[in-house]
């Protein structure tokens, strides 16, 4: 595969954005388990000179999702969810840079800000995972409006925003918040999954320290370690999984994807997995370029049209 160079990349992020359009899908903007936080939304340009289209978001009240829709949709929509260390959304590194690739093939992407877990929500730990189900519910509840099927509906999540993906793929059925209106008897669980470099467990050994104290803190009890660790909580209606990691990964380690991929297979989950010898951390697309997993796209957007 040919490597992009920056200048076409960004051209093509360009284009995205400026006909990508965005809403809220809690009723009021602000989520309401928001009310007693005391974040502060901030923008972060995180220019670097390399990319004009580097943002982030910080303190998180009232979660979006950016539609990046196709000129011929398919039918398949995406939830993505971005990382950012459960500290704040990198909403174009792993968010709209995807847009150009998956609207090419027809798939709708919505690409969504989340609250964090250390911000002082009444959902607790638990506010990214509350988003998210809301979000695929609203995107399921105005599938006609995008062109897409309710049914054909999946999550794709990047380092803790992998963490967030997996949450909604092990944990779809939990009740995190209370139900508001009509949207919230639309199922969330996804149709399909995939995860690129994710935060999966809270294990001492092999977890991602920044994420595991922004989810359970400095002293977390045992019970909390199990329930936010996501190989514990696969069973046999987790959706079918695809798993993307480098393992040169200094960050998320690599063993994050493998016990993922062990507890469900263990559970009779269909699940393709892909290492990569080189790549890091957070290469996305625009670091992947002249690498062997730049591919990804292709191998991920291939997989999910055998699973729908």
């Amino acid at each position: 595969m040919e490597a992009l160079s920056r200048e076409t990349l960004e051209n093509m992020m360009e284009q995205a954005v400026a006909k990508a359009t965005t809403v809220s899908f809690w009723p009021q903007g602000e989520a309401p388990g928001a009310k007693n936080s005391d974040a502060v939304f901030t923008p972060e340009p995180r220019h670097t000179g390399t990319s004009q289209y580097d943002r982030a978001v910080t303190g998180i009240r009232a979660p979006e999702i950016t539609v990046y829709a196709p000129a011929k949709p398919n039918g398949i929509g995406i939830l993505v969810t971005p990382g950012g260390s459960y500290r704040r959304v990198v909403m174009d590194k792993e968010g709209s840079v995807l847009a150009p690739f998956f609207n090419a093939r027809g798939y709708t992407l919505f690409v969504m800000t989340y609250r964090m877990p250390g911000d002082g929500h009444e959902e607790g730990a638990n506010a990214p995972l509350a988003d998210a189900q809301r979000a695929m519910r609203y995107i399921r509840a105005n599938a006609h409006e995008w062109k897409i099927n309710p049914d054909l509906i999946g999550v794709l999540g990047f380092s803790s925003g992998g963490h967030v993906a997996a949450s909604l793929g092990t944990r779809f059925a939990e009740t995190v918040y209370t139900p508001i209106d009509n949207v919230d008897e639309q199922p969330a669980r996804p149709a399909f999954m995939a995860l690129v470099y994710p935060v999966v467990t809270l294990r001492e050994d092999i977890g991602h320290p920044g994420s595991r104290l922004e989810l359970v803190g400095a002293k977390p009890e045992k019970e909390d370690l199990r329930h936010y660790s996501l190989e514990e909580r696969v069973d046999s209606t987790t959706p079918p999984t695809f798993l993307l990691h480098a393992i040169d990964d200094p960050a998320v380690k690599v063993e994050n994807s493998l016990v993922f991929f062990n507890a469900l297979r263990e559970q009779g989950v269909p699940v393709e997995m892909h290492l990569f010898e080189r790549g890091k951390h957070g290469f996305g697309i625009r670091d992947a370029q002249g690498l062997p997993l730049a591919i990804w796209p292709e191998m991920m957007m291939n997989w999910v049209a055998t699973k729908v």
